[in-house]
């Protein structure tokens, strides 16, 4: 699932592709905003948080998420698109520039007053203006008990970080993923690597994983153990290879050993 780097830059994308342009023409497929038409409005915003995307007309916001397939594409009006056009979910189309947003996860069209539904339950963006370090930290406190593996990935915490990132910052901070919240040494130092490597990730692309993905054919950067990767729910069969690929914790066993081992 794409994380809040990536739906940062694919605002930023369509920000300069849309903003300032007036459409003409606008189709939802999908069956609850098929007949909705905003034909003349013009795109005044595109914006990101965590890993929700708005674009924003003077009178509705078009609010998707990505969930595991989604993207956006622009084309110069008469392109030929890349992806199969059955798979299209919006199309957004300009005098000179078509929007494509292909196999989104979800589709809305928001009253503009309405758009803080789509986010309230949401913790502080990552990549937001008003990133707010110790109100994501009060947020994870809460949930003393959990594996803080888990507890980043909760949206309602913190949000933009998805599987690829709470591997990093768990690793950048010598943190196992399985660690309760209440037992990471600095939980605020953890909260602040998480907004650096963002960051970094969405302001200087590309950017590479020390141990995402790593398994079995690097070696841990500092140590030089092998990185392992296992699901962080006990309950899910070591043989599932797609929910430990997707879902699964990247560790060193030496710089990040288990609670109870050391």
């Amino acid at each position: 699932m794409p994380e809040g780097d990536t739906v940062y830059l694919t605002a930023a994308r369509l920000r300069r592709a849309l903003v300032g342009k007036t459409l003409v023409r606008s189709d939802f497929r999908v069956p609850r905003y098929a007949t909705v038409d905003l034909v003349g409005e013009r795109v005044e915003q595109v914006a990101s948080y965590g890993k929700h995307l708005f674009i924003r007309t003077p009178r509705a916001s078009i609010h998707t998420h990505l969930k595991m397939e989604g993207v956006w594409r622009t084309y110069c009006v008469g392109e030929r698109w890349t992806r199969p056009r059955v798979t299209a979910r919006v199309v957004l189309t300009t005098d000179d520039t078509e929007a494509v947003g292909f196999s989104l996860g979800t589709v809305q069209v928001l009253a503009r007053a309405e758009e803080h539904t789509a986010t309230d339950h949401l913790g502080p963006d990552l990549l937001g203006p008003n990133w707010d370090a110790a109100e994501a930290v009060r947020r994870l406190s809460r949930h003393s008990e959990q594996p803080i593996g888990l507890a980043l990935l909760d949206q309602r915490n913190l949000a933009g970080i998805g599987n690829i990132y709470r591997s990093e910052i768990c690793y950048l901070r010598r943190v196992h993923p399985a660690t309760p919240v209440r037992a990471v040494p600095d939980l605020a130092a953890l909260v602040d690597e998480a907004h650096r490597v963002l960051t970094r990730a969405a302001t200087q692309p590309p950017w590479r994983p020390l141990v995402y993905g790593r398994q079995g054919r690097w070696p841990c950067p500092r140590c030089g153990t092998v990185i392992t990767v296992r699901p962080l729910d006990s309950t899910t069969p070591a043989s599932d290879r797609i929910t430990q690929r997707e879902r699964g914790i990247y560790f060193c066993p030496r710089c990040q050993p288990e609670p109870g081992t050391v």
